[in-house]
């Protein structure tokens, strides 16, 4: 049985009897010893010689379900740079990419089952085990993006019910940590521009959790790939468009070399963050202020994330138009209706399908009405200003 405490740290209630009688760790022995040399010292002629206690550094292995040169591999860089520094030296984080232990789809059962200590991937990427995995990441738009989706994970409830899911309902033993609010998702790479519905019917399109009964609902046939598969199966014939997240993965993957029209803007993962997950037992046997570092590392390296993600977003989108002749789009308001109601249709689903599903749902569903009420309200029209500073850009 868990519980999440006010600051955000998971615990084990079963093991609480076991924590507080565990016996004196070598560190507080060696932390008493040094007080009672140092009370002696005090009653001699000499003084005692300062003494350091230096503990061997602790070794985890973590592996990412990203492709080596993809920038979410710098991304997860930024997380371990993060926990070495702050635990100095303490922790040591060797970082693999996809493949290199498992495959990018199997991170979380590795995790669980010790292969990996730790992970940095994205909860759709476990969507087969349940659909709910889906809702802590790419799922309903609710009006919100990933700020609001981030602050209902830490805020709302959502940590939670993620671990009810992860640990209850699926008995893995890991706990989960969540990161960088993304911003939303490209509709994807198409080789001539879509508009409508109509033309969207028998497309092979990629994309990955509850988006895939979206698209589905849209008229597509849809495959389920990791990031380093894409532009290889577009090559073959597998898939005939796609989308995986950003410019700058897109940029690395190929993308531009298998189609040319780019269409920003969709709902269909207008929300999702990364999830860093660690194994339990791994975790719970680190030093409180270990844990601590892991658990606010994540948050601390969601602004380094955003930051980076802003600069190379950015700047990607305008080398894949100048350089590589690819043309931007913004997808169809034919299209974007027709995602919402491909939604509302696929939250039904969930909802008469199981009870878990729903309790998720509501939970955000409250959060949502609330809070994206607040922002959309307080909100300004980006776009005007943005017009009024740079005319005309914004015209595709």
């Amino acid at each position: 049985m868990t519980e999440t405490k006010d600051n955000g740290q998971v615990t084990n209630k079963t093991n609480q009897a076991e924590v507080t009688s565990k016996p004196t760790s070598r560190r507080n022995f060696l932390k008493g010893g040094l007080l009672a040399a140092g009370g002696a010292a005090a009653a001699s002629t000499f003084p005692a010689p300062y003494v350091h206690a230096q503990q061997s550094p602790i070794t985890l292995r973590m592996q990412t379900s990203w492709p080596s040169g993809d920038i979410w591999m710098d991304f997860a860089q930024q997380y371990v740079d993060r926990l070495e520094a702050m635990s100095g030296g303490r922790l040591r984080v060797e970082l693999l990419p996809a493949g290199a232990v498992v495959q990018a789809f199997q991170v979380m059962d590795a995790v669980s089952d010790g292969v990996l200590d730790c992970a940095h991937t994205v909860a759709a990427y476990w969507y087969g085990k349940h659909r709910a995995a889906s809702l802590f990441g790419t799922g309903p738009v609710w009006g919100w993006d990933g700020q609001s989706f981030l602050s209902w994970f830490y805020q709302g409830g959502g940590q939670e019910l993620y671990h009810e899911l992860a640990q209850d309902i699926l008995g893995l033993n890991v706990y989960g940590f969540y990161a960088f609010p993304m911003p939303p998702q490209p509709f994807g790479w198409f080789k001539e521009p879509v508009t409508s519905v109509e033309e969207l019917q028998g497309f092979k399109y990629r994309t990955v959790g509850l988006a895939t009964n979206v698209m589905q609902a849209l008229g597509m046939s849809v495959t389920q790939l990791p990031g380093g598969e894409i532009v290889p199966a577009m090559e073959r014939g597998v898939i005939d468009a796609f989308e995986f997240n950003n410019p700058s993965s897109d940029l690395r993957f190929g993308a531009q070399d298998v189609a040319k029209h780019y269409i920003l803007s969709s709902y269909h993962q207008a929300n999702e963050t990364f999830e860093i997950i660690f194994n339990r037992d791994v975790f719970d046997d680190l030093d409180d202020d270990l844990k601590a570092i892991v658990r606010h590392g994540a948050e601390a390296v969601s602004t380094a994330n955003f930051a980076s993600a802003m600069d190379n977003y950015s700047r990607d989108l305008q080398r894949l138009q100048e350089e590589h002749g690819v043309t931007l789009h913004r997808t169809s308001d034919e299209i974007l209706q027709a995602e919402l109601e491909a939604w509302s249709d696929v939250i039904t689903e969930l909802e008469e399908d199981d009870e878990f599903n729903k309790r998720v749902l509501d939970s955000q569903r409250e959060w949502a009405r609330r809070v994206s009420f607040y922002t959309i309200m307080n909100g300004v029209d980006q776009a005007l200003a943005y017009e009024h500073f740079f005319p005309g850009r914004l015209k595709l």
